[in-house]
């Protein structure tokens, strides 16, 4: 049995606790008043996230920042027009307070993937009746350990956001699909079917149901199976897992359009979530690898060889590839076509956030196409780790490339209000995955493909 050491616990409380200082050290100096928002543009003059004090802005109808408008103007119209510097002020202000709400949104659905994805990979062990992965099924099963916890908080940030608490969720206003408002917004009210508060929670309600309901019964089969004397419980993971996967490959689309793609509600890719499904995945299959590895140097997992780490970074290193692919793909026949609607997507990302926008390709494709190409690389543990940690950074970034254009515009940063909401969640995940593998042996006692996966050589 795996036990839970007192420099781990430590190391996770410390990361929550210095993520909340962080945080609130941020928070409170960020501007609560267009007073503030004219005082902070004064500072930094021309530098970035300021600077529009005196000039008139335009306030065009696609473009990605006007999704954290919420005030006096409507935030999108057709033709564009001229914001006064009142409405402009009330406009950034609205833009600066929803920046720590979009740092936790981030940093909560980022771990809230990893835990999903992981439970994935993990149905499909089951359904592809794969031969090598059962010694670390346990390690899956710790790691879905976050998956409550995940989704509540998760469930939480989506009702709060919806219900105008924040104003991440621009759709949600209801002046903009009240025809003859001056807010009405046409593009908007034309989705008001799919995109309304009451619809969104229900359906969050149904996945997060849907995805803790197989967890909790994948659990309890795999605990029967190991106290059986025969295959029957197996058979019914099997089943399950089969199950699951349908529902899954449904409702994670569906929770990509609703989480994340609506918070830019005037555009839309068909691509979007298999591109989000890539990321979830690559980030699972890292952060079984790390916990693998951490977990044989502390002596656990002695069965599991670099066959087994070797087959993770391949799994790494495909998804890291498809998951350039599917950005390359949406990006291209964007970026061709030159639609309006659509291309202001990807020229808000490469104007406003030039940094973490080439950075993200690099972290995620570059970087591990040079590490884990070469297939001696994959068996060694610190080539595995460093390409691990890059990815999971990488993808971070990618989540903040889809979030804060919308909801924060150009008057994002990257400070204490993110690094805080980053540590602390990492902490949270990492208690709750350790603790979770805490509750269980490590090794399979009988599933029926074991000794193939204790002599497992590649």
């Amino acid at each position: 049995m795996y036990t839970l050491s007192k420099n781990l616990r430590l190391t996770a409380f410390i990361f929550m606790a210095v993520g909340f200082v962080l945080f609130a050290v941020d928070y409170v100096n960020l501007p609560k008043t267009t007073e503030d928002v004219i005082a902070m543009e004064a500072a930094h003059g021309d530098g970035h996230g300021g600077g529009h004090a005196s000039e008139a802005v335009t306030h065009d109808s696609g473009h990605a920042e006007a999704n954290a408008h919420h005030g006096e103007e409507s935030s999108h119209s057709e033709g564009g027009h001229e914001m006064t510097q009142e409405e402009h002020n009330k406009h950034v202000l609205a833009q600066y307070q929803n920046k720590p709400w979009s740092a936790i949104y981030i940093a909560a659905f980022f771990f809230f993937m990893i835990a999903l994805a992981c439970l994935a990979f993990y149905a499909i062990q089951y359904v592809a009746q794969a031969g090598w992965s059962p010694l670390l099924l346990k390690v899956m099963e710790g790691i879905t350990g976050y998956l409550p916890v995940g989704s509540v908080i998760m469930l939480v940030l989506l009702i709060l956001g919806v219900f105008q608490f924040n104003h991440m969720f621009h759709w949600a206003d209801p002046s903009l699909v009240e025809e003859g408002n001056a807010h009405y917004d046409k593009i908007i009210a034309g989705k008001s079917g799919w995109l309304n508060p009451y619809r969104f929670i229900i359906f969050s309600v149904l996945y997060l149901l849907g995805w803790n309901i197989y967890r909790y019964f994948a659990l309890k089969f795999s605990k029967n199976q190991e106290e059986a004397s025969d295959n029957k419980w197996h058979k019914k993971s099997f089943k399950a897992a089969a199950g699951f996967l349908v529902f899954f490959i449904y409702t994670e689309s569906m929770m990509s359009w609703d989480w994340i793609m609506s918070l830019d509600p005037h555009w839309f890719s068909t691509l979007f979530g298999w591109y989000v499904f890539a990321g979830m995945m690559v980030c699972a299959i890292t952060t079984i690898a790390l916990v693998t590895i951490y977990l044989k140097s502390k002596g656990y997992l002695e069965k599991v060889n670099d066959s087994h780490i070797h087959d993770l970074a391949k799994f790494m290193f495909a998804f890291s590839i498809f998951w350039t692919y599917l950005w390359f793909s949406q990006f291209m026949l964007i970026w061709y076509s030159n639609i309006p609607e659509e291309v202001t997507y990807f020229i808000t990302r490469i104007d406003d956030y030039k940094l973490p926008f080439f950075a993200m390709l690099g972290m995620n494709f570059i970087f591990p196409l040079l590490l884990l190409m070469n297939s001696d690389f994959k068996r060694v543990n610190w080539f595995v780790v460093m390409a691990g940690i890059v990815i999971l950074l990488g993808h971070y970034v990618d989540i903040f490339n889809m979030v804060m254009p919308a909801t924060v515009g150009k008057s994002w940063s990257f400070g204490f209000v993110e690094i805080g909401s980053l540590l602390f969640f990492l902490g949270l995940f990492i208690f709750v995955v350790f603790r979770s593998l805490t509750k269980r042996p490590l090794e399979p006692k009988r599933n029926p493909l074991i000794e193939e996966s204790k002599h497992f050589h590649y």
